[in-house]
């Protein structure tokens, strides 16, 4: 053991003085960079594809159905159908989307959801999506976003207006058709404009409330005052990009609490990266009978 360390020490000495010349370290070299490049053209080539997969998700054109049934005697129940939109940004509501809509019937109210728009888009594009909703239904009705005014107020309360829109600007109104109902709706909290009771006042009269926000943060507040039928909202995109359970938000949902169906939705649009994982776009047709 002795003897052999002696002529390690030996061959390190020799090697410092450039006496003994070793292929070890630059093989090893080569070995270690073949496997670095290696690993930086997998870890590319996973992180394109996943992008790719995620962009792609974000292109779907998914319409999610809900049944609420609220009638005390089913044979003689009506029938409202809502189509709800939420969140579309950047999108365009185009011919392929439609034609989805269209093969689930008649709808009797659509409703815009808040971010119809952000800051960049052309009014031209957010005119030719209200002009698409708008042929949707008999009624029309919009909800103020956090993104929408970026555009201009001025100009969104103009397309609205256009197409026989009604913006619920902390207002409630009644759906041709049903006279039983009344649709009430809120402005965005980021116009520090919000007012709960105004949006609901009057609405005792109704047997039915349907409450649109773009934001559930407000749900609290509403049901402070009201226990409405329907309560719709938008904004948190269900996360838009999650890994497994985990995102920034809450993945949307359509849930029944103590009588009431809360919808929330993923959005139709995104944010910052036009992206998606784990929580497909979406928009929603409510059939319900009462």
């Amino acid at each position: 053991m002795l003897l052999h360390l002696l002529l390690v020490g030996n061959a390190r000495r020799k090697l410092e003085r450039g006496k003994v010349k070793s292929t070890l370290p630059l093989s090893y070299g080569r070995c270690e960079m073949k496997a670095l490049v290696k690993l930086t053209g997998i870890f590319f080539l996973t992180a394109s594809s996943l992008a790719l997969y995620m962009f792609r998700n974000a292109r779907q054109r998914n319409v999610s159905l809900h049944k609420l049934e609220i009638a005390s005697e089913p044979e003689n129940s009506k029938k409202l159908t809502v189509f709800f939109i939420s969140d579309i940004h950047r999108r365009v509501i185009d011919k392929r989307l439609m034609q989805k809509i269209k093969k689930q019937g008649d709808i009797d109210a659509v409703i815009i959801g808040g971010d119809l728009a952000e800051q960049g888009v052309p009014i031209q594009r957010v005119e030719q999506n209200v002009r698409e909703l708008a042929s949707l239904g008999s009624a029309i009705y919009y909800i103020w976003g956090n993104n929408d005014r970026e555009v201009g107020e001025a100009a969104i309360r103009t397309l609205i207006a256009k197409h026989q829109g009604i913006i619920l600007d902390n207002e409630n109104a009644t759906i041709p058709g049903h006279p039983s109902w009344c649709i009430a709706g809120t402005d965005d909290p980021s116009s520090n404009n919000v007012d709960v009771c105004s949006a609901l006042k009057g609405t005792d009269q109704f047997e039915h409330l349907l409450l649109a926000t773009h934001t559930p943060s407000l749900f609290r507040k509403v049901l402070e005052y009201k226990s409405p039928t329907v309560m719709l909202a938008g904004h948190t995109h269900g996360g838009q990009i999650r890994f497994g359970p985990y995102g920034m938000h809450e993945k949307g949902s359509f849930t029944i609490k103590n009588g009431t169906a809360q919808l929330i939705s993923n959005g139709y649009g995104t944010s910052l990266l036009p992206l998606r994982l784990g929580a497909p776009p979406e928009c929603h047709i409510l059939h319900i009978s009462y």
